[in-house]
């Protein structure tokens, strides 16, 4: 489809750009005869004929003149190419068109947009960066300022130039999108881990505050708060803001549960334990919170009261992980060629559970068995969520 849509730009340009020069010379001397078409335009279509795609785009991009009512087609004749895969070749186009004395200020400032766009595609992040900030400086008119922060906030974060970023998007990128908001308060939770990491609590809670001004449904800037919390021995201060989390987004629940358990544990409060364990499953059927609580009978009343509460549960939702864990309950109470039976259904369950994903990007559908904050594939902040249903949660 793109090569279509190149094709046919450069058709209509191309015979545009014929009919204006034509013009053009009838005006200034209508009684010499008029050239035809040039051969480089019928040369493109016997190779359009042909289905040679590339060599019709090259001959029609030979024919195509540069001039003032041709820069917008060969601007989205450059951007073609990238959309293509061909940066390379977007990049020649663009420079070629930045080397025309003719270029008013506007247009040059909007090529070179485009240029540190192909810039960014090759990987070439150097040149894209002095592109942007000459950008940013210079340029008259606002959209194009605003497209070249946007575009240099993108090149920080490839870079994990955390700083830089917040730098360039406060406060206007910032109010303005909401991706970038919610990017910078991941900005912020970058920079505090790695306070964190140096030994620099106090700075660190800091950032983790500002990321929550900044996106209050940051679930992330809880999660570290919590985890500062549990590294000083600060366990209740840990709960609570735990607890924030499924306030926040209650399908991060999930990621909450296991540290709850062991926060309640090392206070020795098994049934606040419990308490939290029922309020998060009123709240949502989360796997993980009946097995825990499960557990949590088990060790009291016993594995009936254990097996009765799982089958009640996987009756209202089933679940996968919740039947693996039924299993390893009955394994108690069966010897011999039942028993048998039960591993062998177990390692099965085992398997199933060990090769579904985890997690999975809402946006982009990448799933894995880690909780990646910033996704791999599409790069988006806070959309990859803990998977839910009989497989998941």
């Amino acid at each position: 489809m793109p090569d279509l849509l190149l094709l046919a730009l450069l058709l209509a340009a191309v015979a545009i750009g014929w009919w204006l020069g034509r013009r053009d010379r009838k005006q200034r001397s209508p009684a010499r005869q008029q050239p035809a078409l040039s051969r480089d335009y019928f040369v493109g279509l016997n190779y359009l004929l042909n289905e040679q795609t590339d060599q019709a785009i090259e001959t029609f991009v030979a024919a195509l003149e540069v001039n003032s009512d041709t820069i917008e087609t060969h601007v989205a004749l450059g951007n073609l190419f990238r959309s293509r895969g061909e940066a390379d070749r977007a990049v020649k186009v663009h420079q070629n068109l930045l080397a025309r004395p003719t270029l008013s200020v506007t247009q040059s400032h909007t090529v070179q947009l485009e240029l540190s766009r192909d810039f960014l595609h090759l990987g070439l992040l150097d040149r894209a960066e002095r592109l942007l900030q000459t950008l940013i400086r210079e340029a008259s008119s606002d959209s194009t300022r605003h497209s070249a922060k946007k575009l240099l906030v993108d090149l920080y974060e490839r870079e994990r130039d955390w700083q830089s970023a917040l730098d360039v998007a406060q406060p206007t990128l910032i109010r303005q999108h909401d991706d970038i908001r919610r990017a910078a308060a991941h900005w912020l939770c970058e920079l505090a881990q790695q306070n964190m990491q140096s030994a620099s609590p106090s700075l660190a809670r800091k950032r983790l505050r500002q990321a929550l001004s900044i996106d209050d449904r940051c679930v992330r800037a809880n999660w570290l708060l919590a985890k500062l919390e549990h590294d000083t021995g600060q366990y209740k201060a840990e709960i609570r803001y735990l607890k924030r989390i499924p306030e926040q987004d209650n399908d991060f629940t999930p990621i909450i549960l296991e540290p709850l358990r062991d926060a309640y544990h090392l206070l020795e409060d098994i049934s606040g334990l419990e308490l939290s364990l029922r309020q998060v499953i009123e709240r949502g059927a989360f796997t993980t919170a009946i097995i825990l609580l499960a557990e949590t009978l088990q060790r009291r009343e016993g594995n009936k009261a254990a097996e009765d509460f799982i089958r009640d549960q996987l009756s209202r939702t089933p679940s996968l992980r919740g039947i693996d864990y039924l299993l390893g309950l009955y394994r108690y109470d069966i010897d011999g060629l039942e028993r048998e039976r039960i591993e062998l259904l177990k390692r099965h369950t085992r398997e199933l559970i060990e090769a579904t994903p985890r997690y999975r990007c809402s946006r982009c559908g990448f799933s894995g068995s880690h909780l990646h904050w910033q996704c791999p594939r599409c790069r988006s902040w806070g959309m990859t969520k803990p998977v839910t249903g009989i497989e998941g949660e």
